[in-house]
Order: structure tokens, then C-alpha cells, then sequence
């Protein structure tokens, strides 16, 4: 006897590729995650912290908690990487900065008109 919670279904179709399990439409096709992905969840404070965890012992700068869509957020993390003049990258929301310039981004964010905290002692 089959599950009645299993959602079962295609999964890949020769015609089309990759299917998304949740809307059954090709994943270039996909709405649900596009959906997702438009609105990032936060409460519009900045919290910048300090990190070194799983990298090695380098120090890297995390900017947390910014509700804006991905290129506006990806516009700002060029911005803090160039004020800063070092590299990084922006995944799942967050802003890396490579260094430790928890008090360039804090400043440079603040200048911007975001509320800032400072996270992570």
C-alpha cells in the first residue's frame, strides 16, 4: 500500500530535464523557488559579526539579517568589499568579507542608513 504523504511523482523527464518536486514543473520553469528566493527573510537590522569556524583560522566578516532581494544584497556586499579592499562572496543571504573589518562595514553600513549591531562579541 502506497503512502498517502509520499509525494511520489516525476522526477526527471527526458523531454524536460529536472523536475521540482513541489510545483511539478521543470526546474528552469520552477515558481516556488522563484518565489523563495524573491523575498529573503530578516528584520532589517544588520547584525555584522566575526567568524573564523571551519575556515582555517582566517577571520572572515558576516553581515546577517538584511531584508533586501539578492542583487540589491549583491550590489551592497561589492560595495563593503571595495570599502573594505578586500574579497568576498554573498551566499544564502549573508555577506562574507574576508578580514577582519567588522568596524569598516559596521561604519560603512550605518553611512548607508541601515540599522547595524554588532554580533558575536
Amino acid at each position: 500500500m502506497k503512502n498517502k504523504l509520499s509525494s511520489g511523482g516525476l522526477v526527471y523527464s527526458t523531454e524536460t530535464g529536472r523536475m521540482c518536486p513541489d510545483c511539478r514543473q521543470p526546474v528552469a520553469q520552477c515558481e516556488c523557488r522563484q518565489r523563495a528566493r524573491a523575498v529573503p527573510v530578516g528584520d532589517g537590522v544588520a547584525r555584522v559579526s566575526r567568524e573564523t569556524k571551519g575556515r582555517g583560522g582566517k577571520a572572515v566578516t558576516l553581515v546577517r539579517g538584511l531584508a533586501l532581494p539578492p542583487d540589491a544584497l549583491a550590489s551592497l556586499g561589492k560595495q563593503l568589499r571595495t570599502a573594505c579592499g578586500s574579497g568576498g562572496t554573498v551566499k544564502d543571504g549573508v555577506i562574507e568579507i574576508q578580514g577582519d573589518h567588522v568596524e569598516r562595514v559596521m561604519a560603512a553600513l550605518t553611512a548607508q542608513g541601515h540599522t547595524v549591531k554588532r554580533a558575536g562579541g
